[in-house]
């Protein structure tokens, strides 16, 4: 029996009891050659030197944000008119934290001894590149990224208009980008990993060949809400760059909609490496229900992000154990 995710009615449906656990197995569909295919051509896309260091909303008009991202130290703050501006976390005088510092007019203001920073920079201290897609904050790394730089990230189509809902939640493992990546290009898992969401899940489309088009995944499941009520989707899984996952829902309640999981490089920190998966989900439908939920935004945004922070908790897990047996040679294959 499959899922049929055209719309009804009504967007939650009872699913039927034979899906609600997975009965065959899904391993020789996950084929390593597969996942590791699209893996690679994941990582000979152009990134432009872009990272996400935040969620948009962690950069507040008023106080510095702190993260260090692939090994270098930032701090981010809001200019006078809201704009996002990103520079070196070190004050250029004497190495002060600026994270903890304040901003004051717009300006960076160093708690040590009052220097003031601006976006136009000062001797030994420029500013990185910066830019708000609305959902993430991005910082442009070219020493880190070491690729042709580009004005702005690559960044995949999203849901538009008034009746969306976008939640971001962290996190972090001892991985690299690619073990995160590589978790994500695995939807096979999804029902035997994730029972408590994913329901029925059966990939339909692989791409196939050196150059495959499209190259996505495609794959029909239900989002399990509660009990045997879930949410048939047909949705598909594409890398815009090397370090993001798109999953985008083409058919079913909420096509449009997408969950954008970002991997950023840390740093290594006793010779193991640490990545920060940022996840945005945004979730759009024309649904009147939907707006609704639109205007509760505010309750609805931290369910969404204990959602993900729930699944990632298990998938960091296999993205900390993936990492650990490549570094070890222990790596099947």
């Amino acid at each position: 029996m499959t899922l049929d995710p055209a719309p009804t009615r009504f967007a939650l449906r009872r699913l039927p009891r034979s899906l609600m656990r997975p009965r065959t197995s899904t391993w020789r569909e996950a084929a390593p050659g597969v996942i590791d295919a699209a893996l690679k051509r994941a990582q000979a896309r152009p990134s432009g030197n872009w990272f996400v260091f935040a969620a948009s909303a962690e950069v507040r008009p008023g106080r510095p944000f702190g993260r260090v991202i692939a090994g270098t130290e930032i701090v981010a703050w809001r200019g006078p008119r809201g704009e996002l501006h990103a520079a070196p976390g070190a004050c250029p005088h004497l190495g002060a934290p600026l994270c903890r510092g304040e901003v004051a007019g717009g300006r960076l203001v160093c708690r040590w001894h009052g220097l003031s920073l601006g976006g136009d920079g000062f001797a030994g201290w420029a500013p990185f590149p910066a830019y708000d897609d609305g959902v993430l904050a991005w910082v442009r790394l070219d020493r880190a990224g070491g690729e042709e730089p580009l004005p702005r990230p690559v960044i995949g189509p999203r849901p538009a208009g008034a009746n969306v809902i976008a939640a971001v939640e962290s996190t972090a493992g001892a991985c690299e980008p690619e073990d995160v990546v590589a978790n994500r290009l695995d939807p096979w898992h999804g029902s035997w990993f994730h029972p408590y969401s994913f329901v029925g899940l059966r990939v339909t489309e692989t791409p196939a060949g050196p150059d495959p088009d499209p190259d996505r995944f495609v794959a029909e499941v239900a989002f399990k809400v509660a009990g045997r009520w879930g949410v048939p989707v047909r949705a598909a899984f594409e890398c815009p760059e090397p370090r993001t996952v798109v999953m985008r829902i083409i058919e079913g309640e909420g096509e449009g909609s997408v969950v954008e999981t970002h991997a950023s490089p840390l740093g290594v920190r006793a010779g193991v490496a640490r990545t920060a998966v940022i996840e945005a989900a945004i979730a759009a439908s024309e649904r009147a229900g939907f707006a609704l939920a639109r205007r509760a935004a505010p309750l609805v945004r931290p369910l969404m992000r204990l959602a993900a922070r729930r699944l990632w908790r298990d998938d960091l897990a296999y993205a900390e154990r993936r990492y650990l047996l490549r570094t070890t040679g222990r790596w099947p294959g």
